[in-house]
Formats: C-alpha cells, sequence, structure tokens
C-alpha cells in the first residue's frame, strides 16, 4: 500500500534526500518548506505520516506538533532534530513526537524509522484476533483498530503510546527496565532512555486518576516499570 508522507524542512537539499529515498522505498511525498506551510497541507489532504525538522524560522517544529497533536492527535510524527539537543529531543516527545532521528542521520535508517512507525499506526500485528480486546477495569484497548477508552471515553493517544499501553497490559506484573522497552516496543537495540521515560510519563497522565501517585504504571526502582492491572 503506498503510504503518503509529508516532508516539512527549510532544507531544500535536506527534503530532496529524504524524498528520493522515500519514493524509492515506494512513499509518495509532499514537501512543506516551513511551519505554516506543513499545517496548511495537512488540513489539505491529510498525510499517513509527518516528517518534521524542528528548527525552522517562523513556525517552529515543536510548535508545529503541538497543534498537530491538538488538531489530528493520531497522525504520526517523525521529528528530524540536530545532534546534542537532547533538550529538544525531549521536550519533542512530550509533545508527542512518535519519534526522531538526529541530524546527520543516514537517509536508510529514516526510511527504516518511517516504516515502523506506518507499520505500527496501521494496526499490523502477529496478535491471534482472540487477544485484539484487551481490558483492564475501566481501561480497554482495541488492539486491531488501535484505538482505546476509559471510563468509556476515547483517549487522544500517539502511535508509540498505543504501542507500549498495548505492550503493557499484555504483560501484567512484570517489571520491564527501559532498555528492554526501547526493544520490544520501539525495535530499538540502542537509544535514548529518555524516550521511554517521556513516554511513560504521556501515558500516566491519559489513563491514571494522579499521574503523580499512578495505580497502573509503576516505577520499579533501579530498573523500570511494571504494569499492574486493577
Amino acid at each position: 500500500m503506498e503510504h503518503q508522507v509529508l516532508v516539512v524542512d527549510d532544507d531544500p537539499t535536506v527534503s530532496d534526500v529524504v524524498r528520493r529515498y522515500l519514493e524509492q522505498s515506494g512513499c509518495r511525498v509532499r514537501l512543506a518548506g516551513d511551519g505554516s506551510a506543513a499545517l496548511a497541507a495537512v488540513a489539505a489532504e491529510r498525510p499517513d505520516l509527518v516528517v518534521l525538522d524542528v528548527m525552522m524560522p517562523g513556525l517552529d517544529g515543536l510548535e508545529v506538533c503541538r497543534r498537530l497533536r491538538r488538531d489530528v492527535p493520531d497522525l504520526p510524527v517523525v521529528m528530524l532534530t540536530a545532534l546534542g539537543e537532547e533538550a529538544d529531543r525531549v521536550l519533542g516527545l512530550e509533545i508527542g513526537a512518535d519519534d526522531y532521528v538526529t541530524k546527520p542521520f543516514s537517509p536508510r535508517e529514516l526510511v527504516l524509522r518511517i516504516r515502523s512507525v506506518l507499520r505500527r499506526a496501521g494496526g499490523t500485528t502477529a496478535e491471534p484476533a482472540a487477544a485484539a480486546m484487551l481490558t483492564d477495569g475501566d481501561l480497554t484497548a482495541d488492539t486491531a483498530r488501535r484505538i482505546a477508552w476509559r471510563r468509556g471515553e476515547p483517549l487522544a493517544l500517539t502511535v508509540r503510546e498505543f504501542d507500549l499501553l498495548e505492550f503493557l497490559m499484555r504483560h501484567p506484573g512484570q517489571a520491564w527496565s527501559r532498555t528492554q522497552l526501547l526493544d520490544q516496543v520501539w525495535g530499538w537495540q540502542i537509544g535514548d532512555h529518555s524516550t521511554v521515560t517521556v513516554h511513560v510519563r504521556r501515558l500516566r497522565e491519559k489513563i491514571e486518576d494522579d499521574p503523580a501517585a499512578p495505580r497502573r504504571i509503576l516505577t520499579v526502582w533501579g530498573i523500570g516499570y511494571r504494569y499492574e492491572a486493577e
């Protein structure tokens, strides 16, 4: 299936390289040179995923991501950040980016990351149909349609937030390190542990009565996290 990807970067050279690699992998690509053009492009025709540079004049990538999360919360976003700008990476994850790649980057790695997010967003799963519905008290996740509800109200989850919730709900009572979660949920053998920390924090804000005193996603000191079913 051909996916449409919107690439947002004010550097034409970067945009052209990303476009060529994505088209070679079978994607249809649109380009936007700034944040305002990106928002207009999404409003005109929603893409399947947005590749979003952080550092742009005017409306930067962080603000664009913030507005996309407000208006189209389930639209996958992969952010491009400059090497060493950890604060921007963490903030991007806080705002709701599903993944990030640091500059300078390998175009092949970027395409693999994009394909991974698109695959998850499309609901590709090896789980049997009988396990499609996960329920824990007032929390329900439909893994086939990738929709979750709490107390009957739909949750606005990003692709990676849903991935993390599904994984934890399937393994209640088991402690996982951040390294293990990066491997199991993100498919990364090496990565920034803050990615997991930020996503856990965001998920707690959506499924816990009191995120500061969580009852479902518990911190296991010195290890990582554990999901406790009600």
